[in-house]
């Protein structure tokens, strides 16, 4: 393919997941990365900052849409209800041209601590932005921030079961069901639940 073809981006993300799972995240370049998709190094940087990007790169995104769901609720909804908002709003990014490349991204995660560190402080942000725009709408400080980590608790076990090797369901449908199933769960911590 050559270096003027379209979805660079996308290109050298595919590229550099099979690097990864090849040879490990350590030992692969940025110049590995940008060959194999057949870019240049410069390319790579007007895309992502750093090798890491590429498993992180859509971080920022997430935070905005999960803030401008819960935001963009209408009045009467409840924190529940904004939390779905924000759960369907990030459906867009997790289309099924691009679930291939989520257990990839897993796999490459799981093996290094450095990565997983990452991922949990990604969660963090994303429990914060959350907490944030609930706040934003009014919600107290302590349910906002237990909304929140339920919030990132329900996108995370969405995330897995969409990326799930055979998984045919849409996100939302599955977030929504991840959602209903942990307000279930939520209800028998109560006192005689």
């Amino acid at each position: 393919m050559g270096r003027w073809e379209p979805n660079a981006r996308d290109r050298l993300e595919r590229a550099a997941l099979a690097l990864f799972a090849e040879y490990g995240y350590d030992a692969t370049t940025v110049a590995q990365i940008a060959d194999r998709a057949g870019l240049t190094k410069s390319t790579f940087f007007r895309h992502f900052s750093d090798k890491r990007e590429v498993l992180f790169g859509g971080q920022d995104m997430l935070l905005e849409l999960f803030g401008q769901a819960i935001k963009a609720a209408p009045p009467a909804a409840t924190t529940a209800d904004c939390l779905a908002a924000a759960l369907e709003a990030v459906a867009v990014a997790f289309i099924p041209e691009r679930h291939d490349l989520a257990p990839l991204r897993a796999a490459v995660i799981a093996a290094n601590s450095e990565l997983q560190e990452r991922q949990l402080l990604k969660r963090a942000r994303m429990a914060a932005a959350m907490a944030e725009a609930l706040r934003a709408r009014g919600t107290d400080d302590d349910t906002a921030g237990l909304a929140a980590q339920v919030g990132v608790l329900a996108f995370s076990t969405s995330y897995a079961r969409w990326a799930a090797p055979g998984n045919q369901r849409p996100f939302t449908e599955i977030a929504c069901a991840t959602l209903d199933d942990l307000r279930t769960r939520a209800a028998t911590l109560a006192p005689g639940g």
